[in-house]
């Protein structure tokens, strides 16, 4: 067989595992993983980096289950999909999904005992999301706990006590992933949400007004840019729910910048890096 076409063969099923994967979404888990571990008193060290890579292996691998555990649904409804469409088997994709979870929660094992607990908790939340999401109408409050509980991971490896500054504002970033997660659920069943989880979307707001000990001016920057874009998202509701659900998964690195902006100057480049990667891998490679 010609290079050339060993090539193109390795870059489609590279695009699949990349679509199966939702990899546009990954700077969001690297950006989570980064404001709990400042708001828990976490200071710059290679951990971070070591904790990074276990959330990857760990979000990835749910990505992988989550099409595995829906691949009856996907065959019905969503044909389009890499299961159904065979360009990669049900069976590799459980192997492979699996795989990532285990590993994912090796790579916390050496940052402590915390971690690896919560880590724990973290894929078991996963495992069940994925089992039941198209079953209940509960489902966007167990994607919220995946992002509280991995908030709570990264918190352990700064330090093994959970601060209450870090469970508020881990709270209220579930909040906002429960509401995103409510109005997508608009755009793959074809049902009604009103209005209503657009209120969750303000908790991070909230939360950095009444919880932040302190406030900098690069505090009011950070959640002037998030309010931003929010209104921003919002108003492009008109235009299709997939679009303004994919902005608002990217405004996740916004809510950890406006929520850990009181705390230090220089990560506000990394949430600003994270936030402009996730839109523009949302270009290559769908967000939802």
């Amino acid at each position: 067989m010609r290079p050339g076409l060993k090539m193109s063969s390795f870059t489609r099923q590279l695009r699949t595992l990349l679509v199966l994967g939702r990899v546009s979404n990954l700077p969001t888990v690297w950006s989570n993983c980064l404001a709990a571990w400042l708001l828990n008193g976490g200071v710059p060290a290679a951990r971070i980096l070591w904790l990074c890579a276990g959330a990857t292996l760990l979000y990835t691998g749910g990505m992988f289950l989550n099409d595995a555990f829906d691949e009856g649904f996907d065959r019905r409804h969503c044909s389009e999909r890499p299961i159904p469409s065979g360009r990669v088997s049900l069976r590799l994709v459980w192997v492979l999904g699996f795989g990532l979870l285990v590993c994912g929660w090796l790579l916390l094992l050496p940052l402590g005992a915390a971690p690896a607990i919560n880590g724990v908790l973290l894929a078991a939340m996963i495992l069940v999301y994925d089992a039941v999401h198209k079953r209940t109408g509960l489902a966007p409050l167990l994607m919220a706990a995946c992002r509280f509980l991995l908030y709570a991971v990264a918190a352990a490896a700064a330090h093994p006590r959970l601060g209450a500054v870090l469970l508020w504002h881990g709270l209220a970033l579930a909040a906002y992933v429960a509401g995103l997660s409510f109005l997508a659920r608009t755009e793959s069943n074809g049902g009604f949400v009103g209005r209503w989880p657009l209120l969750l979307l303000a908790a991070p707001l909230v939360a950095n007004l009444t919880v932040n000990p302190a406030r900098p001016p690069l505090f009011w920057v950070a959640g002037g840019c998030l309010a931003i874009w929010l209104w921003r998202c919002v108003r492009s509701r008109a235009g299709g729910v997939g679009r303004m659900v994919a902005g608002l998964l990217a405004g996740i690195a916004l809510v950890d910048w406006s929520a850990a902006a009181h705390v230090t100057v220089w990560a506000g480049f990394v949430f600003a890096g994270c936030f402009l990667m996730a839109l523009v891998f949302q270009r290559k490679v769908p967000a939802t």
